[in-house]
């Protein structure tokens, strides 16, 4: 291994890049102690080891076999397979490894082994505000006050359960207070749950609109706060199969502006008010097969959403926004995958509130070289594609330095990347400062590497060229799509 490698790795470590699971127990063997696979199976038994903390329940709840049924031996193993990843993508384990032992020529005990992830996270909160690092670099000149920091604490497991707990208290560019509870399970029969979100956030520096396809920002003379924004939720989850979700969201948002920022941007809201309150209803449906949801490499995705803004009182805003997004994941050969993704966003009206403004640019949607823009309208449509090369693939065993189990093993992988994204933003206002880019096909390409270290966190350098013959360097701290 390289001096280079090892500090890449060292550095995805000290900076705590992600908080996802590690990669699966690779190398699975599925081989029946007797010398022939048996034409079907039946399971007498399932053992569970290594959930210390995670109620047993959990796990079962993820199982497509049951006990005292013949299955198909070539259609168990595939079943077997399918359930390891499931229950990694919990996100509530390092190792998940599932064992067919025979006790008869066509009877099995299953043992489940898993080693379980420190649930209990305090982590120091230090982010760029800015949309991502290319445009805090190069478009808001590397300033560092640019910068959020704050503390959180984050709880993964509640009771075992796989509740989810988590405050965060922020200060810096945004002050901002957030609180999120969600059980995914409420009845015996693990198919509904629900989610309570609270968050407040002000700011004193906030973009007010854009020119040139660049955001612009606006501070008062007085460096007062600019704006206030309070939003809390209610979600509820319907689990009807294994890879089918369905949430039914209500919620409330409040914003308050300064009065100086529609001196600056009249059209910052609609209503003629510094007060923006709205109701909103959204339902949302997921389909979620990927390998893993980190970093897939295999799989599909697909995610609908329809958000209703304003339902009580539509005076402030009577908005309706739809979301599109699907994804597939497809191995070529053992180290190369291909990757595709489609995103879709409608808006029904021509105008929206600056705070409800999208387009491409905003997390999630990009296309490679155009990191430094922003192309804002009421529809977008983008569609990215990647070739991923597996080049290096290990782990690090520091379990003599690191007693627990939770950190022993380090894994790491890297991929280079052959990248186009293509998509297109209509602007019905059609605004003459951003004439450049919207309305207008657009286009880029270009290679990168792509490191996934611990607990899946991931770290991108890519070089891309977009179609108006811009070239730069771009560096991300998240999976593409």
């Amino acid at each position: 291994m390289s001096a280079f490698v090892k500090y890449l790795f060292i550095l995805l470590f000290l900076l705590g890049i992600g908080t996802g699971t590690p990669v699966l127990a690779q190398d699975t063997s599925y081989a029946p102690v007797n010398p022939g696979a048996p034409e079907r199976v039946k399971v007498n038994n399932i053992f569970i080891i290594g959930n210390q903390k995670t109620q047993k329940s959990v796990i079962l709840r993820e199982l497509d076999f049951t006990t005292d049924y013949y299955y198909d031996w070539e259609t168990f193993v595939g079943i077997i397979q399918a359930d390891q990843q499931k229950i990694y993508n919990l996100r509530l384990f390092t190792e998940v490894e599932i064992t067919p032992l025979f006790t008869g020529e066509e009877e099995v005990e299953i043992l489940i082994s898993v080693k379980e992830r420190w649930y209990i996270l305090p982590s120091i909160i230090f982010q760029l505000a800015d949309r991502n690092f290319a445009e805090w670099w190069t478009n808001q000149g590397r300033d560092w006050s640019r910068v959020n920091y704050g503390l959180r604490v984050s709880h993964s497991n509640v009771g075992g359960r796989n509740e989810k707990l988590r405050f965060s208290g922020q200060l810096g560019f945004t002050k901002a207070l957030d609180m999120l509870y969600s059980k995914p399970y409420i009845d015996k029969k693990q198919k509904h749950g629900l989610a309570f979100q609270l968050t407040y956030a002000d700011q004193k520096t906030i973009p007010i609109k854009s020119e040139f396809n660049r955001q612009v920002f606006y501070t008062n003379e007085m460096e007062e706060v600019l704006r206030k924004n309070f939003s809390t939720a209610l979600r509820y989850t319907y689990r009807r199969t294994f890879y089918n979700f369905h949430f039914v969201t209500l919620g409330y948002n409040y914003t308050w502006i300064n009065p100086d920022v529609l001196n600056e941007n009249p059209n910052y809201f609609q209503h003629g008010e510094n007060n923006l309150r709205y109701a909103y209803f959204q339902y949302s449906f997921r389909h979620d097969k990927r390998d893993n949801v980190a970093y897939a490499t295999d799989g599909e995705l697909l995610q609908i959403s329809a958000t209703k803004y304003g339902i009580f009182n539509t005076e402030d805003i009577d908005e309706i926004e739809i979301n599109i997004n699907a994804n597939i994941y497809k191995p070529l050969t053992e180290r190369i995958h291909f990757a595709a993704g489609l995103t879709g966003v409608w808006f029904l009206s021509d105008q929206q509130p600056y705070t409800l403004v999208r387009g491409i640019g905003y997390n999630p949607n990009f296309i490679r070289g155009y990191e430094l823009n922003v192309i804002e309208g009421q529809q977008l449509y983008v569609q990215k594609n990647s070739v991923r090369y597996k080049f290096l693939d290990f782990a690090i065993d520091i379990s003599r330095y690191l007693p627990g189990d939770q950190f022993n093993t380090l894994p790491f992988k890297m991929y280079l990347s052959g990248n186009f994204d293509h998509g297109y933003v209509t602007d019905r206002n059609e605004i003459p400062e951003n004439a450049r880019l919207t309305n207008q096909y657009l286009f880029g390409y270009g290679a990168g590497i792509d490191i996934v270290g611990f607990y899946d966190a991931v770290l991108r350098l890519e070089y891309s060229v977009n179609n108006q013959g811009e070239g730069n360097i771009f560096f991300n701290f998240r999976a593409p799509f």
